[in-house]
């Protein structure tokens, strides 16, 4: 099996843009996703005045750089040639449904969350994964 070198400029790429996705995904569903978690405005006002949203931030775009460079890895093992953007949505895709989907479905069920908050995340997590997946292999590999 090849191993193709990863992009280090696709990585921060397809990073930044799954942060950007997240914040438009959250934005769009954020009442649905307060009522999901059994939030008020009040309550989430409260924790993004405390400053713990810093750390949430910081947090999730370092996730995400690791996300991303692990992604740009697997698909890198497809070797030189084989690294386009149709490959990398697929890539994302089958990560998603192998790893992210499966984990939120097991975690969720034995936390008692509403269905609504388990499609809403994996709606986000899956299009992270197909925009880091299509930025990865429309760039390329080194």
């Amino acid at each position: 099996m090849n191993f193709a070198g990863i992009s280090y400029l696709a990585v921060a790429l397809a990073a930044a843009a799954s942060f950007m996705f997240g914040g438009v995904w959250y934005g769009l569903l954020g009442k649905q996703w307060m009522a999901a978690v059994g939030l008020t405005e009040d309550q989430v006002k409260a924790r993004s005045s405390s400053g713990s949203m810093l750390w949430v931030f910081s947090l999730t775009i370092v996730a995400q750089f690791v996300m991303a460079f692990v992604l740009a890895g697997l698909i890198g093992h497809l070797g030189k040639g084989f690294v386009t953007l149709r490959n990398g949505m697929i890539s994302g895709a089958f990560v998603w449904l192998g790893f992210v989907v499966t984990t939120l479905l097991v975690n969720h069920s034995f936390q008692g969350t509403r269905p609504s908050l388990t499609a809403i995340d994996a709606g986000h997590w899956l299009g992270v994964l197909l925009i880091q997946g299509a930025i990865i292999g429309l760039i390329g590999i080194n």
